[in-house]
């Protein structure tokens, strides 16, 4: 196959896009493909001509544009194949808020929440002295605050005393419009991956801090991952049931990784879908996909070859 890797991007996660994309293009290399690069920074439409020249694009990009349907609908009007969800998917799996209503929909629990906009004047509200009250008699302490629409835990705090609230809240308005406020649910950090519509195993993530935060997902060291899962079967099979319900409820496509809380009485709360996964040396994914047998050379052609046309598809190799 001839591959573009579209990757960095000009959102907060470009670093971290850059060094998913590096490994995406040496490993498609590996398994003999004819791979492009390429960096939607500072002209998007720029990659577009390229583009049609290549069997498939796979995204490399994180958080911004490249993550949250824009690039994806430019390519979709493009008629060009690429991996991952599609525009409407990306867009509902990056809206953190949109999401939780999904998942309740689906059945699938999830923490509490409390919401800030920009511009309705909720966004001013954390500023009078009773919304600390108010915020700990709905959610309770600690709590998460983060953007509606970052990944890689981007502008995220945890709040333990009503104090902090404020300069939390206002770290988080620094990366988004809209805010989220969730109750936070102490226990394991637990993760699974699908691949298309297989499974991955679930995994643990142990981070040396208190929440899995930027530095213990991209500094090596800082995390324990655990694949599969010290956990009895029937839980692991409950994650991976829960899953799949986000898996569709939310409309995703080809490889994306599911994130849960493992309260200590045993319930499984979902935290967020992640719709182009990080593929760097600590990443997750490629740990699920190294437990079920498949190497990362091998889970890269898998991706690119899931997001071919059924018709071409028989003929790639």
């Amino acid at each position: 196959m001839r591959i573009m890797v579209l990757m960095g991007g000009d959102s907060s996660e470009r670093e971290v896009s850059l060094a998913t994309g590096r490994r995406v293009v040496d490993a498609l290399r590996e398994r003999g493909h004819d791979v492009v690069e390429a960096d939607p920074s500072p002209d998007p439409l720029a990659v577009l001509a390229p583009a049609w020249d290549v069997d498939v694009v796979w995204l490399a990009l994180h958080g911004g544009s490249g993550e949250d349907g824009t690039i994806q609908a430019l390519f979709d009007l493009a008629k060009i194949p690429y991996t991952g969800s599609g525009h409407l998917a990306s867009a509902l799996a990056m809206d953190k808020d949109l999401s939780k209503h999904l998942f309740r929909a689906a059945g699938v629990p999830t923490a509490d929440w409390i919401m800030l906009r920009a511009g309705d004047g909720s966004a001013n509200s954390w500023k009078e002295t009773t919304y600390a009250d108010c915020v700990v008699k709905t959610l309770g302490l600690p709590v998460i605050v983060k953007p509606s629409k970052q990944g890689s835990t981007v502008g995220l705090s945890l709040v333990k005393v009503s104090e902090d609230l404020g300069e939390a809240i206002a770290e988080a308005f620094r990366h988004d419009d809209e805010v989220m406020l969730e109750a936070y649910i102490p226990g394991r950090e637990l993760t699974v991956s699908m691949l298309g519509e297989t499974v991955l195993p679930v995994g643990e993530i142990i981070p040396r801090h208190e929440i899995y935060d930027y530095e213990c997902k991209y500094v090596a060291g800082m995390a324990v991952e655990v694949f599969p899962a010290d956990l009895p079967k029937a839980l692991s099979e409950e994650a991976q049931r829960l899953t799949v319900l986000v898996y569709h409820a939310l409309k995703l496509k080809g490889c994306a990784r599911i994130d849960f809380r493992l309260h200590p009485d045993g319930g499984l709360f979902c935290l967020e879908a992640n719709t182009l996964p990080g593929m760097t040396a600590t990443s997750l994914v490629p740990q699920a996909a190294s437990a079920a047998g498949i190497t990362f050379p091998e889970l890269c052609e898998r991706i690119a070859l899931d997001a071919l046309p059924l018709h071409a598809r028989g003929g790639m190799a």
